[in-house]
């Protein structure tokens, strides 16, 4: 049974994977297996990976799931205590795994770990040092777009990691149900934490474990803006307690109002328009997930107290 399984969701990301694989291969840490999941890809990305990386376990799904089914279905195929989160727009330094299966084994009351990602076109930069998450309802990247000076050279505590590069215990993604397939792209890493914190769970930052990425090379543009949009609005509905929202509604309302009021000074870009779409779907589907809610407040164990003060802003 290898330590970790590294799941690499994959749509369309055939011109990626070399670079991504190539760098798994060169990793100092062996005792892992790579389990690629197509999403449905039409430019025969799996059948490339068959050819050139034989080591590489293949799952095709007939049709495109989006980035959350494509990890859960990678889930079950995983053999792994921990599970490890790769996009395939990706490149991971030769001591990335090694720093994450470090920690995980040093820190055992920490079920989940972020990596340090760095900007692929500007490697000196980063997207995320960990990310967090405001009383407004806005996640956030820490860090992201900050020349890397060595300021987050230091391991500690964050909201969640970034998807993009992350690892996780088997028994917390088996405890919270895995990510949420509804959300489909986008946010379902925001969600996961969200699920992980509201039980009384902790991330931490592992400096070392450094990685560089193409930020949204495969599902940027209005896709992205429209699910960011809506999604948004779905995650903090489904998992923020009632008594924090009583508490931050005005933060919130100013949150998404500002985002709506930038959007449309840029009316002419599809991107904008697309993320008005995604805010009024987002508040067409509140009702619908209030079943969601329900079940995710039902399992809450931390104090709102020591929630809030995860916060930024709490």
């Amino acid at each position: 049974m290898p330590s970790i399984s590294v799941i690499i969701p994959n749509y369309n990301g055939r011109a990626h994977l070399p670079d991504c694989l190539e760098a798994l291969r060169a990793q100092n840490f062996r005792d892992f297996e790579t389990i690629l999941v197509d999403d449905g890809s039409s430019d025969g990305s799996a059948e490339w990976v068959r050819r050139h990386y034989p080591e590489v376990q293949v799952l095709e799904l007939s049709r495109n799931r989006g980035w959350a089914a494509a990890v859960n279905r990678g889930l079950r195929l995983a053999a792994g205590r921990n599970i490890a989160l790769l996009n395939n727009d990706t490149r991971a330094d030769p001591g990335w795994l090694e720093a994450l299966a470090e920690a995980a084994a040093a820190y055992p009351e920490f079920p989940f770990f972020a990596s340090k990602i760095r900007l692929w076109d500007r490697p000196n930069f980063l997207h995320t040092a960990g990310d967090l998450y405001g009383v407004d309802g806005i996640p956030r990247n820490r860090g992201a777009w900050e020349e890397d000076r060595g300021q987050y050279d230091q391991a500690s505590e964050v909201w969640g990691p970034c998807g993009a590069a992350a690892v996780y215990r088997r028994s917390l993604l088996e405890e919270v149900g895995g990510f949420d397939e509804r959300l489909f792209m986008y946010l379902e890493d925001v969600d996961l934490a969200w699920r992980a914190q509201l039980r009384g769970y902790r991330c931490r930052f592992v400096p070392q474990a450094v990685v560089y990425h193409k930020v949204s090379a495969t599902g940027g543009g209005t896709l992205a803006s429209y699910y960011v949009g809506r999604n948004t609005l779905l995650v903090l509905w489904k998992n923020m307690p009632g008594p924090l929202l009583r508490r931050h509604w005005g933060a919130i309302v100013r949150a998404q109002l500002r985002v709506a009021g930038e959007a449309l000074r840029n009316w002419r870009g599809a991107a904008a328009r697309a993320r008005l779409r995604g805010q009024l779907a987002g508040l067409f589907l509140l009702p619908a997930w209030w079943p969601a809610r329900r079940q995710v407040q039902a399992g809450r164990t931390v104090s709102l107290e020591e929630l809030a003060g995860r916060l930024v802003g709490g």
